[in-house]
């Protein structure tokens, strides 16, 4: 009987907690054998505010899972997001030892550790190394070794957190008790289940639209260049239909989802919609056109910002981003939310959907960062069993999540 591990995929978001139990076996066989989501709490965007009420809902949601699943968790694997992730491009460089200029995989390493060995502030932690090509005196290629040349570089783009933020979600998780495994950026976990190697190759830009802050990742010819946050996500527009349209954020949070941009899809000036009352303020029919302005304004912030950001550090060329514009997370649900997107970057725009062949159940964006977070994992247990470092994201991903890290 071949060995097999029981993993969680945990996200901890600020309007939701999603939890996937997976079963990895032997042959690179994942079945997925649980899941649970509840509203969270104590959780502001994206970082945890208050480690008591955050801590008793994950927990209790864990066990909700783990009764589905009808087994126990044995490692956790968690997304992390918030404005306290920070990335930097490194460059490693060395000269090639041998004699006859031929690559070794020493020389390999080599790079790879100048690359890492830039110095953090203080109070911060790597979280994530992401591999970039390799370049043989100046020319990029995939694998070096045993290739002739003078000078090997090596390039990673490396996310770092913020020691005290990155405790509080490791302390929600160990104080159960279970084991987290490794943390990933909520982005490039989307990513990795959203889009096939072929797009990815193309280029395209990953937006996971949260309640609190929304992620982006930025693919080029196969791999992660950039990663973002930005804190503009669901809720907010939530907030400003409660406003501007005197409701509770619980029906203004429907209405989002059922109407937000359907003006778009619709082209429809002149349609309306029901707004549900309460004791006070009755029920009310509402121009479409009054909810599409308040929606399509902090929309619009949202995807600004974000191509704002990249435009900035120079990375937004249309041209190299072929597959275009991936959405996921709950707010990606709005109807017309694409025509929106679509017109702010230039860029083909879709909702993204798994690559996976999953129950419908699964198959929607709030559980598109915990499809990614065990995809993640079966290429890590297909990695240990095969002693292969070729797998998983094509040898783009190493992760350097300090396991060491105290928790005081």
């Amino acid at each position: 009987m071949g060995h097999s591990k029981i993993v969680g995929a945990i996200e901890i978001g600020t309007s939701k907690i999603a939890i996937i139990i997976g079963e990895i076996s032997s042959g690179s066989t994942l079945n997925i054998i649980g899941h649970y989501s509840v509203q969270s709490n104590g959780v502001k965007k994206g970082i945890i505010q208050d480690l008591q009420v955050t801590g008793q809902i994950v927990h209790n949601a864990i066990l909700q899972a783990e009764n589905v699943a009808g087994t126990k968790i044995e490692e956790v694997y968690l997304a992390q997001t918030g404005q306290h992730l920070s990335g930097v491009f490194n460059v490693g460089t060395t000269n090639v030892g041998a004699s006859n200029g031929v690559i070794t995989k020493a020389d390999v390493e080599k790079a790879k550790e100048d690359a890492r060995r830039p110095q953090l502030p203080e109070g911060r932690s790597f979280l994530n190394h992401i591999q970039n090509p390799f370049s043989v005196d100046g020319v990029k290629v995939e694998n070096p070794i045993h290739m002739h040349g003078k000078r090997l570089q090596v390039g990673y783009w490396t996310i770092h957190a913020d020691n005290k933020t990155l405790q509080d979600s490791l302390r929600v998780i160990m104080g159960i008790p279970l084991v987290v495994e490794d943390v990933i950026v909520s982005s490039i976990a989307s990513g990795n289940v959203l889009l096939q190697e072929s797009e990815k190759k193309a280029g395209a830009l990953v937006i996971d639209i949260g309640g609190g802050t929304s992620d982006f990742a930025l693919y080029k010819d196969g791999y992660v260049v950039y990663t973002g946050v930005i804190p503009v996500g669901g809720d907010h527009i939530s907030n400003d239909l409660s406003m501007g349209l005197r409701t509770n954020v619980q029906l203004a949070d429907s209405l989002k989802l059922r109407e937000g941009l359907a003006i778009h899809a619709k082209q429809n000036l002149e349609e309306n919609t029901w707004l549900v009352g309460n004791q006070s303020i009755g029920d009310r029919k509402i121009p479409l056109t009054s909810v599409n302005k308040i929606v399509e304004s902090r929309i619009k912030e949202l995807f600004e910002l974000i191509l704002e950001e990249l435009e900035e550090v120079k990375l937004y060329k249309p041209s190299e981003i072929g597959t275009g514009v991936i959405l996921t997370g709950g707010t990606s649900r709005m109807e017309g939310i694409e025509a929106i997107a679509s017109k702010i970057f230039d860029l083909k725009c879709t909702k993204g959907e798994s690559t996976w062949e999953i129950d419908e159940n699964l198959n929607i964006p709030e559980y598109s960062t915990t499809l990614g977070l065990l995809s993640y994992a079966l290429g890590v247990f297909e990695e240990k069993q095969n002693k292969n470092t070729n797998n998983f994201l094509g040898n783009l991903f190493r992760n350097f999540f300090p396991k060491d890290l105290k928790l005081p």
